[in-house]
């Protein structure tokens, strides 16, 4: 009876899948009419591959079709058809190359009627890689500028609501990172770069969700920098076009204080802001943990209303510049005695570098240390003409000068050349003595000799 149940057990085991048995090597080509060309026949088992997901296999068929019919009909297809495998395989890998490969099908078939699914996927492409507010903003960048291409190159395409979805989900996220770091610099008392960043969110993302908060924040940075009245419009803003916000009443507190009017909301603001706050719903705190452990960011706060195509702006991002220097080729700075009478007359003397060649090499440092002499007094010609200023000439009287420094000068050298072999002399007697001292040289000098 136990060896039954166990029989029994086991047959209920194994059965279903014997029943349910699937067969796993399943033949994906399809069928083959008599009369079709062969570039059809690659292109339907290319497509048929990649929609039961082998898609190596699928683009390998459709690059065998584009090498080998070069002038087929479905050229233009088997191109986007392997744009998207890629996107459909999904992947980093796989989203980047997508994105190639519909630039490709841009570049050489721009009027064809898939172009702007094309483009749309570009777009599509970085919106799938967006990182979360507080990462890196690269890839939500680049989706906000191909979907803004996007819809000014085709505006009347079909895709351009799905689009517009996507670029307010864009923009959410770019807003939201660029608010966290305007709040993180208040909180730090940077307040000039906090100005910098609520500036730029307020400019160009006009639908933010968190805009109330930063035009308060605009506001209350402005006071801290001592600036009331260029507070007063972004507090007038805040009551204005969020007038179910939790910081309208501190807005409104703050306007009376600066004795500025208290704008009032119109009924079609008043309207957008219920719908608004009606598609909103508390989470729970599973959702807000997933949420927090998900890499992709949270879009659900996202506003409905009008997209920004423009170019924005000029942000109010202080950054700092570096001022371009100007080098002077071949410039070098002279510096020498000036006599008193050019001090009191209060003007510059022109003094020209010298080029001699005499100046350089062992000269150079005895030319430093002389004072310069000026161009009246350096010339030969000006030395024999010029006359003293007790009106004798003084030509002679310099020729014998520098005749008698020169002499002095030869023999003050001669003295040193003496001096300096006989200091020569003495350290080499003096060597000498001390190596003929011996061990018991202080013995020598205590006890005379008899």
């Amino acid at each position: 009876m136990v060896g039954f149940l166990c029989l029994a057990a086991l047959g209920g085991l194994f059965l279903p899948g014997c029943l349910f048995h699937r067969k796993r090597h399943v033949d994906l080509a399809s069928a083959v009419n008599p009369g079709d060309q062969p570039d059809k026949i690659l292109y339907e088992k290319a497509t048929n591959e990649i929609n039961h997901g082998r898609y190596d296999v699928g683009r390998l068929t459709l690059q065998t079709l584009l090498n080998t019919y070069p002038d087929s009909e479905y050229l233009a297809r088997a191109k986007l058809a392997i744009a998207d495998s890629y996107y459909e395989q999904g992947g980093v890998s796989g989203l980047t190359q997508s994105e190639a490969e519909y630039k490709d099908f841009q570049t050489f078939f721009p009027t064809a009627p898939e172009a702007p699914m094309a483009q749309y996927r570009v777009g599509m492409a970085h919106f799938r890689m967006m990182s979360k507010a507080d990462r890196d903003q690269t890839e939500a960048r680049l989706a906000e500028a191909e979907l803004k291409e996007f819809m000014l190159k085709y505006p009347e395409d079909p895709l351009v609501i799905r689009a517009k979805a996507r670029l307010r989900e864009a923009q959410e996220v770019l807003a939201q990172g660029e608010f966290e770091t305007a709040n993180f610099y208040e909180m730090r008392g940077a307040y000039r770069a906090a100005r910098g960043r609520y500036k730029e969110i307020i400019e160009r993302y006009p639908n933010f969700s968190a805009g109330d908060q930063a035009l308060f924040g605009m506001g209350r940075t402005l006071e801290h920098l001592r600036t009331p009245k260029e507070a007063a419009p972004y507090y007038s803003r805040l009551v204005r076009d969020f007038p179910l916000s939790p910081r309208v009443d501190e807005a409104k507190a703050r306007l009376v204080a600066l004795g500025q009017p208290v704008p009032k909301p119109t009924k079609a603001t008043l309207a957008r802001a219920e719908a608004d706050a009606s598609r909103l719903r508390s989470k729970s705190l599973l959702e807000k943990l997933s949420i927090a452990m998900a890499g992709t960011p949270d879009t659900g706060a996202t506003l409905r209303g009008p997209v920004e195509l423009g170019a924005g702006q000029a942000s109010g991002i202080e950054m700092a510049r570096r001022v371009p220097t100007t080098t002077i080729p071949n410039a070098s700075i002279i510096a020498q005695p000036v006599s008193e009478s050019n001090l009191t007359s209060e003007k510059a003397e022109e003094v020209k570098p010298a080029t001699d060649s005499s100046y350089k090499g062992t000269n150079a440092d005895a030319t430093d240390n002389r004072p310069a002499i000026s161009a009246n007094e350096s010339s030969p010609k000006a030395l024999g003409s010029n006359a003293s200023p007790s009106g004798n000439p003084s030509g002679p009287k310099v020729q014998e000068t520098q005749a008698n420094s020169s002499g002095s000068n030869q023999t003050s050298a001669k003295a040193e050349d003496s001096n300096a072999k006989s200091a020569s002399e003495d350290q080499s007697g003096n060597s000498t003595t001390s190596k003929k001292k011996g061990r018991f040289h202080i013995f020598k000098k205590i006890i005379k000799p008899i």
